[in-house]
């Protein structure tokens, strides 16, 4: 049993992956991957089969993951977007709620708050901190080469002994499991909210040998969908291959699968750490109490379409997995609603409050995304099956808005022409139905819903703006003496482990879990 003297508030753990696309799980049909952690969490729980990131890349991703908000609310548009300080996250809310609230790494937080309504982070982030990747949408057509992605990690994929990735993740994972270990430890009148966030598989495509030798290289496949000929491409997918350089760069069918040999092997990596932190649930005596997250901050195109990374909106990079599991959770349920990273925040608030947290506060701003309590405890049914994303970063000049609406999936840029696909008949995205004239009637609604609801030459006039401003003051930060924002772990070492002011034998009962008891 939990040792958590609350028992009836749940907690909350959500492990999170960078660049997980769900056709890369066992759970939703890939027949190659080894995901059996995942696999099985999914066969225990929930599995959302048309979860979207609200944003396909890590920053603006995230952002409205925390806020349940879309990222043009508040000009959260790229990687080196600020989250302002006033604006509430579900760890704002959560503790509020007397939830103690917990980061293991990555969030991407840019500006020198990194923390965002988290009590306590364990790690430092991977990525920097301060205003050095912001785009510059006046001259869309240049590469920034410090970091624009380009075909490396394609052409130099394959196996290695570690990586900056995996230095990464181990620290994440350790961290994690240590810290529940202390929530069963040093039990308090309090539940937790913990966010576990690895790096993995996002690129580079380079893994670990045990990873790498559990597949057969012959036996990985190729990209599900060719690539396209340029003049075939649509338009924001010639900005995507030109961005990161795919055009000076001559890709091989083998370096295609020795890239998508190591992304498999990487998704293998951090299923084993899934299964390591649930393990470390069990251990601890807190899985009977613990709702588990299984999501991702966007997918990754790996090839498909001719495409890599993420930054498009097509399929493999816009979806996301979105898996929950534990008390209370029906079991071996599949969810067809169309779903995004936003409604994560309501639905964190629901768990708590129908748990016995009390009432949730006030919002103090309003959220886009919705509860998915209904649909996870299979107490209601939900009519609502609409998804949108935004993409207003790299490789583009003007906003790029999608909306998944039933089976309907529509994007649409100023500049380009407009998408329509239907993705019942066609879930690959290989037909564009926006000039077929028996389409005619569901594109114009589409089409008239994006310009009610985005203007997209403020939104662009916004980028561009903040976009000056952080160059400018990313250039003032590079003069003199500099303070960095990246996030430092503070970790009081003289109250760890055995030091002389404590009693010996105390220090060992109390770090034991679970407590010794003698026999009766």
């Amino acid at each position: 049993m939990s040792q958590q003297p609350t028992a009836k508030r749940p907690n909350i753990l959500i492990v999170m992956a960078d660049q997980l696309t769900p056709f890369a799980l066992g759970c939703h049909g890939n027949k190659v991957v080894k995901s059996h952690h995942i696999d099985r969490l999914a066969g225990e729980g929930v599995v959302f089969d048309a979860a979207y990131s609200n944003s396909p890349l890590c920053t603006p991703g995230r952002y409205a993951f925390m806020t349940g908000r879309y990222v043009s609310r508040y000009g959260g548009y790229d990687n080196a977007a600020y989250l302002p300080s006033n604006l509430p996250t579900f760890a704002h809310y959560l503790r509020a709620m007397d939830y103690r609230t917990c980061l293991s790494g990555k969030m991407h937080f840019v500006g020198p708050d990194q923390l965002h309504g988290f009590e306590e982070r364990l790690t430092t982030d991977i990525y920097p901190a301060d205003y050095a990747w912001t785009p510059d949408w006046e001259m869309p057509d240049e590469r920034i080469d410090s970091f624009y992605h380009n075909m490396s990690s394609v052409l130099e994929a394959g196996v290695a002994a570690t990586t900056n990735q995996i230095d990464y993740d181990e620290e994440v994972g350790f961290n994690a499991r240590r810290k529940i270990f202390d929530y069963a430890r040093f039990p308090d009148q309090h539940p937790f909210m913990m966010v576990v966030s690895f790096i993995h598989p996002h690129d580079p495509y380079i893994a670990l040998k045990e990873w790498w030798d559990l597949y057969d290289h012959d036996k990985v496949d190729m990209p599900w969908t060719p690539a396209y000929a340029v003049e075939d491409q649509d338009a924001h997918s010639r900005r995507i291959t030109k961005g990161i350089d795919l055009p000076n760069t001559p890709v091989t069918d083998e370096h295609i699968r020795n890239a998508r040999h190591a992304y498999l092997a990487n998704v293998s990596y951090f299923d084993h750490w899934v299964g390591r932190v649930q393990k470390t649930l069990q251990d601890a005596q807190l899985d009977d109490n613990t709702i588990i997250m299984v999501t991702s901050d966007h997918g990754d195109m790996l090839g498909d379409r001719g495409l890599w990374y993420k930054m498009s909106l097509h399929e493999w990079s816009a979806r996301v997995p979105l898996i929950v599991s534990g008390p209370g959770v029906s079991a071996g349920k599949r969810i067809a609603n169309n779903v995004s990273l936003v409604d994560i925040l309501p639905t964190t608030l629901d768990i708590a409050e129908t748990g016995g947290a009390g009432p949730k506060p006030a919002m103090g701003q309003a959220v886009d995304g919705r509860s998915l309590l209904p649909l996870i405890t299979g107490d209601a049914s939900d009519d609502a099956n609409r998804a949108i994303s935004e993409y207003a970063a790299e490789c583009a000049s003007h906003p790029v808005i999608m909306i998944r609406d039933g089976q309907y999936k529509y994007i649409h840029c100023e500049v380009d022409p407009p998408l329509l696909y239907d993705l019942d008949a066609d879930p690959m995205e290989h037909t564009n139905l926006a000039t077929d004239p028996a389409y005619a009637e569901i594109a114009a609604k589409f089409d008239a819903e994006i310009r009610a609801g985005w203007d997209s030459e403020k939104i662009r006039q916004d980028v561009i703006a903040t976009q000056k401003a952080r160059r400018a003051v990313h250039q003032a930060m590079g003069k003199g003496g500099h303070t960095s924002w990246d996030y430092a772990p503070m970790r009081d070492h003289s109250q760890e482990y055995m030091r002389s002011h404590m009693d010996v034998t105390e220090t060992d009962v109390r770090s034991r879990f679970p407590p010794y008891r003698a026999q009766e």
